[in-house]
């Protein structure tokens, strides 16, 4: 049997002769002769002193840097930027919050390549950190693990257990007049206690599990909240693994699989979670070279019930998830029903079936349920198709049970322009709220809609409202909202021919979103359409907008698209 070489990468960089100077500069930072013998694991995390989602991590870098000392590496720790999706929501600056996942990654790699790092653990939280630093693990094919930071832990407002969400629902609620300046003030400063990411199955905690599920994080190392001191034993055991997985020379193209992929697509599923899942996982299947399509999410969705009780369509915050019993409990009630694939590896080796054996479930949990009396038939995850979406569009269903509307269409150029529409009153009920040109191109980078979807919602418009947008929603939206419309407006797609009073029908049970206008009158309108000016001519802005392919294929910047 061959020895491996658990320094391969890091010995071309450091040794010999010729290597004397890249030596002498790590001298001065303090590593020795001892330290530079030893593989060298890169500690990569996205520190940001801009939101709570990640500011807990230069603290759990230093417990994954002990972890990789004591089983014998030498940690070399670097960072890289994030944007927070809550703050820049609803401005200009979200914009970026998707174009950051392709700066994520390719920093991540960067880093990693340049220095030849031997293995790499990242350490993530708000959305787009998950994604990315996944993306730059299947790029550098090194062995490497993800964890996540950790959930923040619930708020308490009038004697409930409050979120964001609920922060921007009251948005709606006061503009409506329904809420006081001083309970809003009230709320706003008891929703985030302290640091994590966003509380319930928004996309951190949707991806967060995703990967354990995928097989690019360990079982269950999700599951504790970002100021529980046992997030610190999962960083150092993470640092111990990723030496174990070095020592055997275990990388994700070992392991991961297409049924991987449909792994983690049954796990956002089951568990009610975010659309921004379809995007990301579109775009790390691409990365992985494994193939898979839109509509792969509507077939896994259709056979696989919802089992978890999460905020925004239940009730519960991942803190509830955890003391139920975590994810570890939740993959056993997916594994005992052959809902996944148990026999999928995980990233210690043992496969997803053995990880879940040892789940321990809290007496008298109502967190995750059984599969035989799920909360929902089917899972949150709706793919549609027809004239208004050829490629497709995202709808999650599992907050709400309303499947078929139409509508007269109200069409926004931006969201700036369906924000004042909303909070002014002018939306009705029965209204399709339209929202284009904020795709991954014409936005560009795809803007989250939780400002405007959140404000109906609390206007008490949620139930009798829809509304379509080639842009995204955040995992806290809620109501009839179909994202992703592609191809976008800006492509020049059929949403960008509706116009004013045009009805649009959503038809979920049949799969479709259309138009009800004729196919002539319909290509017509598209032949006269004319591309708008970009929004922005240089800088990373314009890049992306010149590279990134449809949302349908995971927004993604690879050149070979």
């Amino acid at each position: 049997m061959d020895t491996i070489d658990t320094r391969r990468r890091s010995r071309r960089i450091l040794e010999g002769r010729d290597r004397a100077p890249a030596r002498s500069f790590l001298r001065a930072i303090g590593f020795s002769d001892e330290d530079l013998s030893r593989p060298i694991v890169g500690v990569a995390h996205t520190w940001t002193e801009t939101m709570p989602c990640n500011f807990n991590q230069r603290r759990l870098a230093e417990r994954v840097k002990e972890g990789v000392r004591a089983a014998g590496g030498t940690p070399m720790e670097y960072n890289t930027i994030s944007i927070s999706d809550g703050i820049t929501m609803g401005t200009e600056g979200m914009k970026t919050s998707l174009i950051s996942r392709e700066v994520i990654a390719d920093s991540i790699e960067l880093v990693g390549r340049g220095h030849m790092f031997d293995a790499v653990v990242a350490i993530v939280g708000c959305d787009k950190t998950i994604p990315g630093a996944a993306m730059a693990l299947l790029r550098l094919d090194v062995p490497g693990i993800v964890v996540y930071g950790g959930s923040i832990a619930p708020g308490r407002f009038k004697g409930r257990d409050v979120t964001i969400q609920d922060v921007f629902e009251a948005v709606g609620a006061h503009a409506a007049g329904k809420m006081t300046d001083e309970d809003l003030r009230e709320l706003e400063e008891s929703a985030c206690p302290g640091a994590g990411a966003c509380g319930g199955q928004y996309t951190a905690n949707t991806m967060a599990m995703a990967l354990e599920f995928l097989g690019l994080s360990p079982v269950g190392s999700a599951s504790p909240p970002a100021t529980d001191p046992r997030k610190d034993e999962v960083c150092v055991e993470a640092g111990k693994l990723v030496m174990d997985l070095l020592q055997r020379n275990f990388k994700p193209s070992d392991y991961l699989t297409r049924q991987s992929f449909e792994n983690a697509i049954a796990a956002i599923a089951a568990s009610g979670g975010s659309t921004n899942g379809v995007l990301h996982l579109l775009a790390l299947a691409r990365e992985a070279g494994i193939p898979l399509k839109i509509e792969d999410f509507d077939r896994i969705s259709r056979r696989t019930p919802i089992i978890a009780d999460l905020k925004p369509g239940g009730r519960y915050t991942a803190f509830d998830l955890d003391r139920a019993g975590g994810t570890k409990l939740f993959g056993k009630r997916l594994v005992d029903a052959g809902l996944v694939d148990g026999a999928q590896l995980t990233p210690t080796g043992r496969t997803l079936e053995e990880e879940t054996a040892g789940a321990e479930e809290t007496p008298g949990q109502e967190v995750v349920v059984s599969v035989e009396q799920p909360l929902k038939q089917t899972g949150g995850l709706v793919i549609l198709k027809g004239n208004l979406a050829p490629e497709g569009c995202v709808i999650k269903v599992a907050g709400h049970e309303r499947l078929y509307h139409r509508g007269p269409a109200r069409v926004f150029e931006s969201e700036e322009e369906a924000m004042e529409a909303v909070t002014h009153g002018r939306i009705n009920a029965g209204d399709v709220v339209v929202i284009r040109y904020e795709g991954p191109k014409g936005g560009p980078g795809m803007r989250e809609m939780l400002g405007v979807t959140a404000a109906l919602v609390g206007q008490g418009l949620g139930e009798s409202v829809a509304l379509l947008t080639d842009g995204r929603f955040s995992g806290a939206t809620r109501g009839l909202m179909a994202g992703h419309v592609a191809p976008e407006a800006a492509h020049g797609g059929p949403i960008a021919a509706l116009r004013e009073g045009d009805t649009v029908v959503f038809d979920i049970e049949n799969r479709t979103l259309s138009v009800e206008i004729p196919d002539r009158e319909l290509e017509a309108r598209l032949r006269e359409w004319v591309p708008p000016e970009p929004r922005y001519r240089t800088g990373v802005m314009a890049k992306y907008a010149a590279l990134v392919s449809s949302a349908s294929e995971g927004a993604v910047t690879n050149p070979d698209l």
